[in-house]
């Protein structure tokens, strides 16, 4: 049989809802809704997107969203300016700067400015280190996202072999910190990784965010593994395909997320969700 799919867009749906249900009846109360403020440094179309995207699920659930769009020769210093002024503005809760920056600003200086409790994309050294410590506050999203996808289909974690292929800061590493909390046996695999196929045989769990297209081969799968692709990856004819082999995958996987319609959608959601901890935070005891 083939693997029955993950569906993230669907996920993300009810996530939604329950976020906005949760901000319409703050209004009916009169209390001050969550606040997002999203920063995009220069004109990247995909960035754009991305940015759109977020700017519309803050609009569909309710909250107070403000988008910064700076030129792309704006300084560093400027960066800080804006940020250390959000930092301060008691109706933003969360504050994102899009990714990639321009090469002539620090990406490394800009996240460490963001305040630990609005550091809603979970990368400041502080919150990706309390979720090293089993100590999660704010979570890196794409992350954060999976383990509730995992969950939605009912996985177990404990002695199970989940395998990482990437070691990205935004999505391997923590990837790896979040199955090991859940209890999984956790294995990352790198661009230094002898045998990649060996690995990704042994794998219960398989987690792969590259952005190579088909990278790992369908039959490299485990049978019966639970395969999540994080990579979008645009082919020549303009269709959107993953780091994993999707047919034969299919075939071997008990369940597998889809591209477009797995992850994606979820970090989007769990971004919504971070945001909403983070307002909790910043009410008064």
């Amino acid at each position: 049989m083939p693997a029955e799919l993950i569906d993230g867009r669907h996920l993300a749906a009810l996530i939604r809802e329950e976020i906005r249900l949760d901000v319409e009846r703050l209004r009916e109360q009169g209390r001050r809704v969550p606040g997002l403020a999203v920063i995009l440094v220069g004109d990247d179309p995909a960035s754009r997107v991305y940015v759109g995207h977020k700017e519309k699920a803050c609009l569909e659930v309710g909250y107070y969203s403000e988008v910064h769009r700076l030129r792309g020769d704006v300084s560093q210093e400027e960066l800080v300016t804006l940020i250390r002024a959000l930092n301060d503005q008691e109706d933003i809760d969360g504050i994102l700067v899009q990714l990639p920056l321009p090469v002539h600003i620090d990406t490394e200086t800009i996240i460490e400015t963001i305040a630990t409790d609005k550091d809603v994309d979970g990368f400041h050294p502080y919150n990706v280190g309390r979720l090293a410590a089993r100590l999660p506050l704010l979570r890196p999203c794409t992350p954060y996202g999976i383990i509730h996808l995992l969950d939605s289909v009912g996985e177990t974690y404990k002695g199970r072999h989940a395998v990482v292929v990437g070691a990205s800061n935004i999505v391997g590493r923590p990837m790896a910190l979040e199955l090991l909390l859940a209890g999984a046996t956790v294995t990352v695999c790198h661009r230094f990784t002898a045998d990649l196929e060996h690995h990704v045989r042994e794998a219960d769990i398989l987690v792969v965010a590259v952005g190579k297209p088909n990278l790992v081969h369908g039959d490299w799968i485990k049978p019966g593994a639970t395969v999540v692709d994080v990579g979008i990856n645009r082919t020549a004819e303009g269709h959107l395909i993953g780091d994993v082999e999707f047919e034969l995958a299919r075939q071997r996987a008990a369940y597998i997320t889809p591209v477009p319609g797995g992850v994606g959608p979820m970090t989007v959601a769990t971004l919504l969700r971070n945001t909403w901890q983070a307002w909790q935070m910043h009410q008064p005891d």
